[in-house]
């Protein structure tokens, strides 16, 4: 039925946007009455609408919604590329993109420093432990109320159990969210420094990290907030892009 359903939707064009029951029956070979009761079902979810001058169908704003997530990621891909490119060159260390995915923090853009020795991760991977710089951005972005049970889940998918980390945790979280960045300093491997700012869409949402990571050895004591002001200005320039405006900024 799934499968039928998504014939049925994949029959619209940009040239042909409304189709009757008899086309669409056609052009899936199936019976008009197995296609009439599939389209009363998407009709339903939004996913088609009739026309109310033809009778015809045509695709509904369900579509949309249901694309949304895709739609948004790529958008935000396309925009934090440049920035990506522009962050890698001016500190010769890796950039990344990350997305959340409800259980993590996940790769889906890099741009790779031409060091011989570097760090840099598959597309698609995904980080989990609440030491993760990027980890960090992204519950620093949730109510407060939120936080406390995100962590936990994080702590118990992680195989950890610490009844006083939270506290500590919590202060360090409230110190991200205060400064707009955060910076793992060894803490998840001892060999990497990872610093990663939040990307924000034209509501104020956060949808994704700048992470910039670097071999521990490379990057001194002092080179730290240089480099979180650059993660920084990276991920103001894909705000930019992406229409967020902060409080006091004109538009364009």
């Amino acid at each position: 039925m799934l499968l039928n359903g998504l014939k049925v939707l994949e029959t619209f064009t940009i040239e042909e946007p409304l189709l009757g029951v008899t086309e669409i029956a056609g052009r899936v070979g199936m019976h008009k009455s197995s296609v009439s009761r599939i389209l009363a079902l998407l009709e339903q979810g939004h996913y088609v609408e009739r026309d109310s001058s033809s009778g015809r169908f045509q695709l509904g704003l369900g579509v949309i919604g249901l694309a949304g997530p895709l739609l948004a990621d790529l958008d935000v891909r396309r925009a934090a590329h440049p920035a990506l490119e522009r962050l890698s060159r001016c500190t010769g260390e890796t950039s990344a993109l990350m997305v959340w995915n409800g259980l993590g923090a996940v790769v889906v853009e890099q741009v790779a420093s031409t060091h011989n020795v570097k760090h840099t991760a598959a597309i698609g991977t995904r980080y989990e432990s609440p030491a993760n710089a990027s980890v960090q951005v992204f519950l620093a972005a949730q109510p407060a109320a939120e936080r406390r049970a995100l962590f936990d889940r994080l702590m118990l998918a992680s195989g950890a159990s610490d009844p006083d980390a939270w506290k500590s945790y919590r202060a360090a979280i409230e110190d991200v969210h205060g400064k707009g960045f955060a910076i793992n300093d060894g803490r998840t491997s001892a060999e990497e420094v990872g610093i990663a700012a939040p990307i924000h869409d034209h509501r104020g949402e956060t949808v994704g990290v700048v992470l910039l990571s670097a071999p521990r050895f490379r990057v001194q004591q002092q080179l730290l907030d240089p480099l979180a002001r650059n993660v920084v200005d990276s991920a103001r320039e894909i705000d930019e892009r992406l229409g967020y405006r902060r409080s006091g900024q004109r538009g364009h």
